[in-house]
């Protein structure tokens, strides 16, 4: 087991580290993204962890010694460690249901089960709409927003690529957060590593970037230098009947398709990211009950390789192919477009 000093270290370097943690992450953004920073959601999730945190954490993964001092190692990198992480830090809006279980749907394009679209409808708000159904004046039902690990920080790329991070690793995955079976991150763990290891769809570029050099790293690679960067502004809306204000088309180069990035429910800030040929996306103004809520649309124009099941297809009565497909993005998600300047 480490020495007690060794750890005294940890809490004695945190106080400084922050800001360089910070530092480190704007300088590969800078070396990467011709944008002057990123958004400040983003740059918040940044690792926390200096690099002689990093260091020591990773040394104490492996000699397989990092159970002893997971609460130390969570609270310093600001994950989530056991089912209690998620207790006191949801969201701050009490009055909005427990956060939806589906929004994972929207990546999964094949080999979905079986699933009623009005089990889903009933839980609140559309998932999945029509491009002619947004439309300034008229109204729409909004489905869950959130994301339900909005505080997690990413973790640094040298520590997190030493994670198990498989299906076949979860039972040690698991065991290395102290997470418990019946429990919520249990739960999001199984869907994330799922969704990462599902098979792409014809036509359909992705990966999970567990870290924040990953996701610069994913974007460089698909969209190069210069880029924009699109996201829903917050939550408001969620499970409301709002009113649809300016529709605004932002992007719609079929010929350079933008990557999207989905948060995913995870102990340390995961995204899905991935590229989809004939994406559309939008900037759509939401009138909700509190405020007006800046949101980003994005419309699928070739959906002929998705599941005939998709839930998609159950609600709005089409088929492959037939149809465009239209989703919101969520809180803490991204889409990359490829700047015309670069």
């Amino acid at each position: 087991m480490t020495h007690p000093i060794l750890l005294l270290g940890i809490l004695l370097v945190a106080y400084f580290s922050h800001s360089h943690a910070k530092n480190v992450f704007l300088q590969y953004w800078e070396e990467h993204i011709v944008l002057p920073h990123p958004p400040h959601w983003l740059a918040a999730k940044a690792s926390p962890l200096s690099l002689y945190q990093t260091a020591l954490f990773t040394k104490l993964m492996e000699k397989n010694e990092l159970t002893f001092h997971l609460h130390s190692f969570c609270k310093q990198a600001n994950i989530s460690c056991s089912a209690n992480a998620l207790v006191k830090k949801t969201p701050d809006d009490t009055t909005l249901p427990p956060i939806a279980q589906w929004n994972d749907a929207k990546l999964k394009y094949d080999g979905l089960p079986n699933e009623s679209p009005l089990s889903i409808a009933r839980q609140g708000g559309l998932l999945f709409f029509r491009e002619s159904m947004v439309k300034e004046g008229g109204f729409l039902l909004v489905p869950d927003l959130r994301d339900p690990m909005s505080y997690n920080s990413f973790l640094p790329r040298p520590l997190a690529s030493k994670i198990p991070f498989s299906v076949a690793q979860v039972k040690e995955l698991k065991k290395l957060f102290g997470v418990v079976d019946d429990s919520n991150m249990n739960e999001y763990i199984q869907d994330t590593l799922k969704i990462c290891e599902k098979r792409p769809i014809q036509g359909e570029q992705c990966t999970c970037a567990t870290s924040a050099e990953d996701l610069i790293d994913f974007v460089f690679e698909k969209l190069g230098h210069h880029v924009s960067i699109w996201s829903t502004e917050n939550f408001e809306g969620s499970y409301e009947n709002v009113t649809i204000g300016a529709v605004k088309l932002i992007y719609g180069n079929f010929s350079k398709p933008p990557a999207l990035c989905h948060s995913q429910p995870f102990p340390f800030q995961v995204y899905y990211c991935h590229v989809l040929q004939k994406i559309k996306v939008f900037a759509v103004h939401i009138y909700a009950q509190k405020k007006v809520n800046h949101a980003i649309m994005v419309c699928h124009y070739d959906t002929s390789t998705w599941n005939p099941n998709h839930s998609a297809f159950k609600l709005l009565g089409f088929g492959p192919g037939l149809i465009e497909v239209c989703h919101w993005i969520n809180e803490n998600e991204m889409v990359w477009t490829k700047n015309t300047l670069g």
